[in-house]
């Protein structure tokens, strides 16, 4: 018996000993994990830290504590959503910005709240109640209102600004767009009949009254949960016990707007009435689209900027009248200068008597004849009286102008209709008047056909037009120091590989250097000599690419001599990377001198190409320019430059096609200059030059210097900026798909040129389109680095788009010829054909002073006239 009791006690010893030496490694254990979370929790920020808040800042002392918005969002969102957010419009709010999380979040570049207790499960209704609990138990007492927003939706910070500072806080308000379900979930909802909900994904606004009323209630909230729709229940709370319903008004699907679109939604043209109206624009799903929509918001902010900027000049201009203050003068008050007399100083605001005048359409009162500015008539047509194509198209740029003043207009029309029952829709522009002032802005009379529209009380629908007197006025020209790094470099290349570059920004690292820009303003501007431009491109020796000039050739042999002539002297001779390829449509009696001319300037310049293709048939620019491009004479890599044979040209012009034709990314089309008749016939018929045979080549160029520039006046000639005949690309460029090379459909000469232009044009349009929907639909992603590693196969060209590069250029001059227009030519090609020819007669001043001075020109005019009836 004792026996046994010294077992039992030996085992309740070892017993007791055992869950002794537990309890001090445990309580070690739980000592250092306690240790652990007081550090962790020394180390956590406080609420108001991590919005940025200091303790002492209140609603009632600060203008900066208006809203706070908490953003929902996931761990998966954080370095991508959220910090587009936070980098474009979370930045600017009026008050603080915080992003509530799952518990395991973590970001250190964001104000990010880790809600404890919730995950990134989906539909989100804890989590957004417990975003509303957290803003009430840490922030209900230092804002005025709350708004509950997800990590894809893009706010007007300044617009929201406006609106909750015109709402009466202190009252419960609870503002969204109000939504009753789909039709699929009507009457599944739980929904009273005047029940509602604010949609969650334009944002949802509370009062702070409102939270004040919801907050405490929350946990009974989230135990009734008779959706799953988080918004709903938000709202079911509100009703319950706020007592409000979600705003009943139709203006919050503008306000807030909510695009229908997916994925795709404001990837188009930003330039419509709901980009510009919104206050929140939802969903914006890539955070592409984020930094796109923020940059065009900027720029309409700057348009507001300077137009408050004119409009304050105006009233110290009126108020300097109003004083009878000299206008020499430059202080209202003795030593107080409001307008820095030195133009060139950093503070200075620009001439208010001129910035300040008010609109009026005779603000310029010409002293002479010449001074007056002719309208030009704007209908289906553009009519212009001072353009050398007196009817033509609409330019886009001017379509998109005035697409802008009628959108600005109709804003402001129906900016308070709605409230009275009416509306008044623009139809169409019946006709108008534009001339522009360099020195005051754009001045517009516009005559519209619009549609009055009265929808409460006695409905009616009434068509009205209105004339409208429009002034855009300039602003001053403004020079901005961009430091390096302030603009982010991902940026910049998401507008690149979006294919949005506009406007090119010259930026000034120095001080230095932006003094030297405001001198060079300030001093007029000066004349951009030839030589100028040409030693500001880049030199040969840093880029030789070769370049093959590709000539269509039909008869014409003797000036096919003269082209020759100066293709040896300047680059054979001096370039000796440039080639040449004729494509040829020659009479058989022509075509052995020809041929001959070519192998013999072969044999002498071995290290060069010169090659020619002999065409048959019926003579077509097209073809002959689309066979030399898919013959092997030229490589891929080499440069084809199309000319004409009446050209001559210098080192000058090989050196500006090296500098602006771009491997998959610009085409180089000069706009070169035009010789006029020189000897024309006193009844305007050309005078038929005397026809140059190989002797008379031989003796009367042979010492004419080519490599020298051509005298280039406005009396000899002129630039062909409707040319586009002349063009430099890649080979490689012009055999995309997207491209196409040259129409061979066309015969004879003219219009093959426009239709590349427009197919060039038409392709970038679309890959552009192409390529925003691609990042719509997640296909790529603008902020990865497509950049091949070294031994790997390029991207196809086709993914860049194809800028088109126009500037006159001097040193490309067509020598006059005779001009003759077939009739039998297409209508479009024979009118081409007839402009081009009227405008080698002459310029208009000395064709109006010929008229003017010849009575026998002006008797042959009206008999032409009378004929014409």
């Amino acid at each position: 018996m004792s026996q046994r009791k010294k077992i039992l006690y030996g085992l309740f010893g070892i017993i007791i000993g055992l869950c002794v030496g537990a309890l001090f490694r445990n309580y070690r254990t739980l000592e250092i994990v306690s240790m652990c979370n007081s550090i962790n929790s020394m180390k956590q920020k406080s609420a108001l830290e991590i919005i940025g808040l200091h303790p002492s800042e209140m609603p009632d002392n600060s203008q900066h504590n208006l809203v706070f918005v908490g953003v929902m969002t996931a761990k998966e969102f954080l370095g991508s959503r959220a910090k587009a957010v936070y980098d474009t419009w979370g930045r600017n709010i009026p008050g603080r910005i915080a992003f509530f999380s799952s518990e395991e979040s973590v970001a250190d570049n964001l104000p990010l709240v880790a809600l404890k207790g919730v995950d990134d499960r989906y539909p989100p209704q804890k989590k957004s109640f417990m975003m509303l609990h957290y803003m009430y138990e840490h922030y209900i007492d230092r804002f005025e209102w709350f708004a509950r927003a997800d990590d894809d939706v893009f706010i007007r910070t300044d617009k929201l600004e406006l609106f909750l500072r015109s709402i009466d806080s202190s009252k419960p308000q609870f503002i969204g767009q109000a939504g009753r379900g789909n039709s699929e979930e009507f009457g599944l909802l739980s929904l009273e009949f005047d029940e509602n909900f604010c949609m969650g994904g334009p944002g949802v606004i509370m009062s702070r009254e409102t939270l004040r009323r919801v907050a405490p209630h929350i946990p009974t909230c989230l135990k009734n949960l008779y959706s799953t729709h988080e918004d709903v229940e938000v709202g079911r709370c509100v009703q319950k016990f706020a007592g409000i319903p979600c705003t009943w008004n139709y203006e919050m699907q503008s306000i807030l707007h909510h695009n229908s679109s997916g994925s795709r939604a404001f990837s188009g043209n930003l330039k419509n009435k709901e980009v510009h109206s919104a206050i929140t624009l939802h969903p914006v799903k890539k955070p592409a689209f984020m930094y796109r929509l923020h940059a065009y918001t900027l720029g309409l902010k700057a348009q507001e900027l300077r137009q408050h900027s004119l409009l304050l000049h105006r009233d110290i201009a009126q108020m300097t009248s109003l004083l009878q203050i000299p206008k020499i003068n430059k202080n209202l008050a003795p030593g107080v200068p409001i307008f820095p007399l030195d133009a060139s100083s950093p503070d200075y605001l620009g001439d208010h008597n001129v910035l300040g005048s008010t609109p009026d359409l005779n603000r310029q009162r010409p002293s002479h004849l010449d001074e007056v500015i002719e309208w030009d008539f704007i209908a289906k047509s553009l009519y212009s009286g001072r353009h050398p194509n007196p009817k033509r198209r609409i330019e886009s740029s001017l379509k998109e102008g005035l697409n802008d003043v009628v959108r600005e207009i109709m804003e402001h029309i129906n900016n308070f209709s709605r409230q009275r029952g009416r509306v008044i829709e623009f139809r169409e522009l019946l006709y108008g008047y534009m001339r522009v002032n360099s020195l005051y802005g754009q001045d517009l009379i516009l005559d519209l056909l619009l549609v009055y529209k009265k929808y409460r009380g006695k409905k009616m629908t009434v068509p009205v037009r209105r004339h409208l007197y429009i002034q855009r006025s300039f602003t001053d020209i403004r020079v901005r120091e961009i430091s390096d790094g302030v603009i982010p470099a991902h940026a910049v290349t998401l507008d690149r590989r979006l294919g949005l570059e506009g406007n090119v920004t010259v930026s000034w690292n120095s001080t230095t250097g932006l003094n030297r820009m405001r001198s060079f303003l300030n001093n007029g501007l000066q004349k951009l000599t030839d030589t100028f431009a040409i030693n500001n491109l880049p030199q040969p020796e840093a880029r030789k690419d070769r370049i093959v000039f590709v000539i269509p050739l039909a008869g014409r042999s003797e000036t096919f001599m003269r082209f020759l002539r100066n293709f040896e002297l300047v680059a054979l001779q001096h370039d000796r990377r440039t080639d040449l390829l004729v494509s040829m449509y020659v009479d058989p009696s022509e075509s052995p001198l020809i041929a001959g001319l070519l192998d013999k300037l072969g044999q002498r310049y071995p290290n060069n190409r010169i090659n020619y293709l002999q065409l048959y048939g019926n003579f077509s620019r097209g073809v002959a320019l689309d066979r030399a491009i898919k013959s092997p004479f030229c490589k891929q890599n080499d440069i084809l430059f199309f000319i004409d044979v009446d050209m001559i040209f210098n080192q000058q012009t090989l050196d500006r096609i090296r500098a602006n034709v771009i491997r998959n990314r610009q085409v180089y089309m000069p706009i070169v200059f035009s010789e006029y008749d020189p000897h024309p016939n006193p009844l305007g018929q050309s005078s038929q030059t005397k026809p140059i045979t190989t002797e008379y080549f031989n003796r009367s160029h042979s010492s004419q210097d080519f490599t020298t520039s051509y005298s280039v006046t406005n009396s000899n000639g002129y630039f062909r900026q409707f040319g586009y005949g002349l063009a430099g690309i890649y080979k490689s460029d012009i055999l995309r798909p997207d491209i196409g090379g040259f129409n061979t459909d066309i015969n004879g000469w003219g219009l093959e040129d426009v239709k590349f232009l427009e197919n060039i044009i038409a392709a970038n349009l679309k890959r552009t389109s192409q390529r925003l929907l691609d990042v719509a639909d997640g296909k790529i992603d603008p902020f990865q680095d497509h950049h091949n590693p070294p031994n790997q196969p390029q991207d196809p060209p086709i993914q860049q788009e194809l800028v088109v590069f126009r500037a006159p250029d001097p040193s490309l001059v067509h020598i006059f010829h005779p001009i003759h227009c077939d009739r039998n030519l297409e209508e479009s090609q024979y009118k081409m054909c007839l402009g081009t020819k009227a405008n080698t007669l002459g310029s208009f001043r000395s064709l109006e002073s010929r008229f003017v001075q010849n009575r026998e020109l002006l008797l042959y005019g009206k008999r032409r006239g009378k004929g014409n009836r």
